[in-house]
């Protein structure tokens, strides 16, 4: 490996791993516990909801979305439930990141949400191979109809985690109470939604739905108290501010002992909106 290749993977280190050591670590092993709880709601549904969850949720819910059912109806929910879909979720995904980064002036909204999305993904797949669950029948069903396995609900545990983090970063950019509040409840409306248009739809039993929020909702608590334990981290290290687009000073260049004129400058610049950029 010739010297400049190794100095570009130097730089590279120094950007992008050693001011996220903390976020990496936690986030790591948070995806760990969170594919270990797939694994533990796969022996949970052997176990209990196979029966039980048929008998006494599953079908009563089914049968009283059925009834709610009008050509109408099932033309919006449809369109719907789509934002949630392999397509549709990557694109809203992108577009609401993208937003935070501009908003933020920083790139850990891609870290954060780039790197749960692709844990609850992971978890998912793993889910659905375990335990192979069988969707409601196609006569229970409107359609498009799908045909992979049901447990648990890919769109519910996605959307779960995706506008879970998406509100959390968006409230750290927002200083009115009244607005975080409203964000909440959109972000909060929107993933129950999700969830019970996949259940109206027929194409998921509402065991799978309550699954994909249990780890959905696991998994962007982990994230988030990854995202706060790197904050605690850096701010008693006193490492400064971490890489933004205007700040490329990082900490591999303070090994001379001291913050540089261009770091103490940034600590304070405003960002794109006006403000301080945000711990976010």
């Amino acid at each position: 490996m010739n010297t400049g290749t190794e100095g570009w993977l130097t730089r590279r280190w120094g950007k992008w791993v050693v001011p996220y050591a903390a976020l990496w670590a936690t986030m790591l092993i948070g995806g760990v516990v969170v594919l270990v709880l797939a694994l533990l709601s796969a022996e949970v549904y052997d176990n209990v909801v196979d029966d039980a969850g048929l008998a006494n949720l599953d079908k009563p819910t089914l049968g009283m979305m059925e009834q709610l059912r009008s050509p109408a109806l099932d033309s919006f929910v449809t369109g719907f439930t789509n934002i949630g879909g392999g397509i549709g979720m990557p694109i809203l995904a992108s577009l609401l990141t993208a937003a935070l980064i501009w908003a933020s002036r920083t790139w850990r909204p891609l870290i954060l949400i780039g790197g749960a999305a692709a844990v609850s993904v992971t978890a998912t797949a793993i889910g659905k191979k375990l335990i192979g669950r069988t969707r409601p029948d196609h006569t229970d069903a409107v359609p498009p109809y799908e045909s992979s396995p049901s447990f648990p609900s890919g769109h519910t545990l996605n959307t779960t985690v995706v506008i879970g983090l998406v509100v959390y970063l968006a409230c750290l950019q927002i200083t009115r109470t009244i607005a975080r509040v409203g964000l909440i409840a959109a972000g909060a409306v929107f993933i129950f939604a999700m969830g019970m248009s996949r259940v109206y739809l027929g194409h998921h039993w509402m065991t799978d739905v309550i699954f994909g929020w249990i780890l959905g909702l696991a998994w962007v608590g982990i994230v988030i108290l990854a995202h706060r334990l790197f904050h605690v981290l850096r701010h008693r290290e006193q490492a400064g501010p971490a890489p933004t687009f205007d700040n490329e000073v990082h900490l591999n260049a303070d090994a001379t002992g001291g913050s540089t004129s261009a770091e103490k400058h940034d600590a304070g610049a405003p960002g794109p909106t006006g403000r301080t950029p945000s711990a976010g």
